[in-house]
């Protein structure tokens, strides 16, 4: 594919723009470039900003029509409307747009082009076509307990032409578009777009990363690697079955290319990263423990919750089951909630009411669900929350017993809400976990053989220092902060300086360990690092501050330093490398100081190498 130079555009560190990216004669990519986090939802928790790509087609031939495939969100809709307008100023032109997935925002946008151009026409898959027709004529409601009032009147809702099976539509006599459905538990409207001439597969919310960039394709997939596992491990792994059954149907393709919703295009590497979602995707299927989580959400925000939750429980190894109850059939049900080993149900509130669908799988987890698993509900709401109520009373009256008080959030969670969540799913699947190895004892009389393999006896006599990890990230009122302790630390490299730190994946603190995050290593001394081990070592409840009560001090970059520590060493994570259940963090160390020059590092001596 020969993308045409594009001439380059300074960023303000919080502009919004939209440039366009010639990719063949007729064929432009609008990309919409944010330097900083558009929203709080967990996918943006690396803060690198996002891109929207939107892909115009047209034919010199027919110059009364033209395609416009996946257009943004209404976080670009004024510059994104200008930019359109720029390269079709023909306002009169049939506009047939293509959805590849419904929400609020997205819908909002489309009600503004339909404005602009009054022969505008949609394209859908059918459960995209069924979600705009719900959406299109509603309000939001605002943070004063009333309906948003718009200036303008919401115009009348195009022609929509639904698509129930992969579908080839005649754009030009050199382009044909084949349409394929994807309908996930996240996206039910899911629909991919495949420019056959090109090899191009505009994948939409598939194969992305949430990275700001002007450049067309990745230079290596190296380079995005960590960007699109987190970006899958947020929302493509509680669908993992979902996703391999569409990979399976893709493989039919002639692919050359793929270019996402989000981020840069894959050229010579998407097959590497096809794999990388083949394998993803089987670490959550092979996993002994499952749990279903059902849910609807009118305005993304419950489906906001219910990506944090999930995302926290995956973090331990348990397998999370998403179901959107709106677009999943009734044995479907059945069959996910007998074979859960826990339940998480969540749900917005309408009018003071629980929608039907969840009204329903309330009735259907009440009938088939057991009572000796434990159930999690969480939701959103406006003024009210009736149907979280509502849940609770149901559930508690059923018998059911609650692994966590009820998640409740006003409209959208924030920064701290989405850690908190997090550590709170990561806390319900720790318990899953516990209570799995207890019944395994007391069926093994309460001796472990595991334990005694003489293989792990001998790994656990490798020592390490004892440390407090801590780190810091944001401004604000915006800040997230974590500790734990770290023994299993070694220097890796001498120029640059630097140090490996093994940090179990259900750590809270691993989520602020992404590469160019900084942390603080703070080495304890012999003698006086009781103390602080007894505080970084407690249970912590989710969203609870680990520095309550502690005299800290800061590094050059801000990182917590702990004062009694007999040195600090502070550093930058340059790569991350997936070990099992560890992530193996290499660092750039950039400062540090001894703070006790006659004190002796504390040690950290085990039985076993099965655990710490």
């Amino acid at each position: 594919m020969n993308i045409r130079n594009t001439k380059k555009i300074n960023l303000l560190d919080s502009e919004i723009k939209v440039i366009s990216i010639p990719i063949e004669e007729g064929f432009v990519c609008l990309r919409g470039l944010s330097p900083k986090r558009l929203r709080f939802e967990i996918e943006y928790g690396l803060e690198r900003g996002t891109t929207s790509n939107t892909f115009l087609i047209t034919d010199e031939n027919n110059q009364s029509r033209a395609f416009l495939v996946h257009p943004p969100g209404a976080a670009f809709g004024d510059c994104f409307i200008k930019a359109l307008s720029n390269v079709l100023p023909n306002k009169n032109i049939e506009l047939v747009i293509i959805v590849g997935h419904v929400n609020p925002n997205r819908t909002s946008l489309l009600q503004r082009l339909a404005r602009n151009y009054p022969q505008m026409k949609l394209i859908c898959s059918n459960p995209g076509a069924k979600l705009l027709k719900e959406l299109w004529y509603q309000k939001k409601p605002s943070s004063q307990g009333n309906l948003q009032n718009t200036e303008l009147s919401i115009p009348t809702l195009p022609i929509i032409d639904s698509i129930k099976k992969k579908t080839t539509i005649r754009i030009s006599a050199t382009s044909n578009l084949q349409l394929i459905p994807a309908p996930t538990a996240r996206w039910p409207g899911g629909l991919l777009a495949f420019e056959m001439n090109l090899g191009l597969l505009m994948s939409d919310k598939f194969f992305a990363a949430h990275i700001c960039t002007q450049d067309w394709a990745e230079i290596n997939s190296s380079n995005t690697e960590e960007d699109r596992r987190y970006y899958f491990d947020c929302l493509m792994s509680p669908m993992s079955s979902q996703i391999d059954s569409l990979l399976d149907k893709l493989e039919e393709l002639d692919i050359r290319s793929i270019a996402p919703g989000h981020g840069p295009a894959i050229d010579g590497s998407w097959r590497s990263l096809w794999n990388n979602y083949r394998r993803w995707s089987e670490v959550q299927q092979t996993a002994s423990i499952s749990v279903v989580l059902l849910y609807a959400s009118a305005y993304g925000n419950t489906a906001a919750i219910a990506d944090a939750l999930a995302n926290g429980v995956r973090r331990t190894n348990v397998r999370v089951e998403s179901l959107n109850c709106e677009f999943t059939e009734v044995q479907e049900l059945v069959n996910s909630i007998k074979a859960a080993d826990a339940y998480l149900i969540g749900s917005p509130t309408l009018g003071g009411h629980a929608p039907t669908p969840i009204v329903s799988a309330l009735g259907t987890l009440l009938a088939e669900g057991n009572r000796d698993n434990p159930v999690g509900i969480f939701g959103s709401y406006g003024w009210s929350g009736e149907a979280l109520d509502l849940l609770e009373n149901k559930l508690h009256d059923g018998g059911f017993k609650f692994a966590f008080d009820p998640i409740k959030v006003q409209f959208s969670p924030d920064n701290a809400m989405v850690k908190t969540i997090e550590e709170t799913g990561t806390l319900f699947g720790r318990r899953l976990l516990n209570k799995k190895r207890s019944q395994q004892t007391r069926a093994t009389g309460g001796i472990s053989a595991h334990r005694m393999d003489p293989t792990l006896i001998a790994l656990g006599r490798i020592i390490g220092s004892l440390c407090v990890l801590t780190a810091r990230k944001g401004d604000g009122s915006k800040i997230l902060s974590g500790a734990m302790v770290a023994s299993w630390v070694s220097q890796a490299s001498f120029s640059p300086p630097g140090l490996t730190i093994a940090v179990a994946k259900d750590r809270a603190v691993e989520s602020l360990l992404h590469c160019d995050d900084h942390f603080a290593l703070n080495i304890l001394a012999d003698g006086r690092h009781s103390n602080l081990m007894k505080q970084f070592l407690q249970s912590f409840k989710p969203g609870e501050d680990r520095f309550s009560g502690l005299e800290i001090n800061e590094s050059p970059e801000g990182q917590p330093i702990l004062p009694e520590a007999l040195a600090w060493l502070e550093g930058c994570v340059k790569q991350r490398m997936e070990c099992g259940d560890h992530w193996l963090i290499y660092a750039k160390i950039n400062h540090g100081k001894v703070l006790d020059l006659k004190g002796v590092t504390a040690v950290h001596h085990r039985r076993t190498g099965a655990t710490y």
